[in-house]
Order: structure tokens, then sequence, then C-alpha cells
């Protein structure tokens, strides 16, 4: 599955770092940032994760919520968001239900070899609930500020 601008975002309930849980539809009247990675603590997840979390208080000035989603564990985000000093929740989708319906688990290949996995990838949702904005296959560098920039655009326009 593949989503596109004017989708209506996928609902989800997961479970977060910190012994918590989060639910798009609870978030309903804000805008998301919904970003995809496939790993705690690899060098990429930890500077992009770095990135949102010095943009933070950029994104919570325009009532902007982050939630990064990956694979792994609520254990693994505890310890990653404490060694980073992240201040937004971690959503563990181990079984990769939320990946699916986001269309970001993907067949991917590294040195030859094949094996499935999460494609870097971030989604702004509009306060009304469809994806504003989509950015398949991310490059870290300077990410967060375009995706902050877009934030910005959008609550401009609501």
């Amino acid at each position: 599955m593949s989503l596109s601008v004017g989708d209506t975002a996928p609902d989800f309930t997961l479970p977060t770092d910190g012994g918590g849980s989060v639910s798009l539809s609870a978030l309903k009247g804000k805008p998301v940032v919904l970003y995809f990675y496939p790993k705690d603590a690899t060098p990429g997840c930890t500077t992009e994760a770095c990135d949102f979390r010095d943009l933070e208080p950029d994104f919570s000035g325009i009532d902007a919520v982050i939630i990064g989603v990956s694979k792994d564990s609520v254990k693994k985000h505890d310890n990653f968001k404490a060694k980073q000093g992240l201040t937004f929740p971690l959503a563990s989708d181990a079984d990769s239900d939320v990946c699916e319906r986001y269309g970001v688990w993907k067949e991917k290949s590294m040195y030859g070899k094949t094996f499935w996995g999460i494609e870097r990838t971030t989604f702004l949702i509009a306060p009304g609930g469809t994806i504003a904005q989509v950015w398949p296959k991310v490059k870290v560098k300077g990410h967060a500020a375009e995706v902050l920039d877009a934030t910005r655009a959008l609550r401009e326009t609501a």
C-alpha cells in the first residue's frame, strides 16, 4: 500500500517508551510528524532523532506533535531515548502492522543480500487527519528542518 497527499492517514495505537501508548486519533486537531526509521542507536537514525529533538521546541510552538516509529522494542526505545535525551514519543511497531499500512515496510538490499525493513519515510499529517506531505527515502541531513518548514506552512494555511 502506498499513501499519497490527500489520503486519510490510517489510525493506529502503538506502545511507546516509558510504558505509554500513542493513538493518531487522539491527536486530531494537531499537525503530526510521523517519522518511520529503521533502528534505534544506528548512526543515521540517531542523527535524525537528535535533529527532531533539537527542533522539538519549534514544533511544539506551533502545536505540532512528533512521533518516531520503528520495530524496536519499547525497552530499546527507552534506552535510546534516555541516551539521546529525546523529548518526543518513540512507538514500537513490533509486528510491522502500522509500517505496512503506511507503505514503509519494503524489500531492501545491501551488499547483495535482500531483506525486509523500514524505508526511512516521514509523513506530515494535517490537523484534520489527512496526509499533507510525504518524504520517502529520507536523506537525514537537513530533513528535520525541512519538515519544520512544511509544518509551519501547513499551520499558516489551516
